[in-house]
């Protein structure tokens, strides 16, 4: 495998762990229901909670390995032309697929998770009756468990078309010179007696088989 594959791989693995991670503390730091305070009737005035820095740590850090993967595969339909089996390349797209709906649920739940987190002193009124929105339970948790599987997916579609690529490189690779399929020899003869006195036909026995 080449360096810059495992470097590849190494960078998208840590920031993917570094969005489940942040997810799963958004999670625990979140503002619960009880937590917000009614000073009136119309009025929610919600705590301090790093839940949004969290939440935000978590969907950059998805955004930029997303960034990294997919620039370092490519355009994904070029793979297809450049030599790939058919088995590979579909496993790749597939992979490629859910990664990006991955990508975009666990952005979006990450972003309307910290989007919750920074209300002050917000309500909203419904048939008469105020109401004060805090994140449910599941959210950031969800958005960290997608995230992993959308960096996950990531590297293997990535290391499916890099090792079909390393594969087609190595079974079509040109033969050096010198170095071909056909093995060239010089004819052999076998070695010729110097000890062996030479053998005189008389004259009148090759005027005999001229002229039979």
């Amino acid at each position: 495998m080449e360096r810059r594959v495992i470097i590849v791989c190494c960078v998208v693995g840590f920031l993917g762990l570094l969005s489940a991670a942040t997810g799963f503390a958004a999670e625990a730091k979140r503002i619960k229901g009880s937590q917000v305070m009614f000073p009136s009737a119309s009025t929610c005035v919600y705590p301090r909670s790093p839940a949004l820095v969290l939440g935000l740590t978590a969907a950059v850090s998805l955004m930029i390995a997303q960034i990294i993967i997919n620039v370092s595969t490519g355009c994904i339909c070029c793979w297809r032309v450049s030599h790939q089996s058919s088995s590979s390349w579909t496993t790749a797209l597939v992979c490629f697929v859910v990664s990006w709906f991955t990508f975009v649920v666990a952005f979006l739940l990450l972003l309307t998770g910290a989007a919750l987190n920074n209300q002050h002193g917000e309500e909203s009124l419904y048939f008469d009756n105020y109401y004060c929105y805090v994140v449910k339970p599941g959210v950031f948790a969800g958005a960290a468990v997608l995230s992993l599987a959308s960096v996950a997916l990531g590297i293997c579609y990535y290391l499916t078309l890099t090792s079909g690529k390393d594969g087609n490189e190595a079974w079509g690779a040109p033969v050096p010179p010198g170095r071909g399929g056909i093995a060239m020899g010089q004819p052999q003869f076998p070695p010729r007696d110097a000890e062996a006195p030479p053998v005189f036909v008389h004259e009148d026995t090759y005027m005999r088989r001229q002229f039979a």
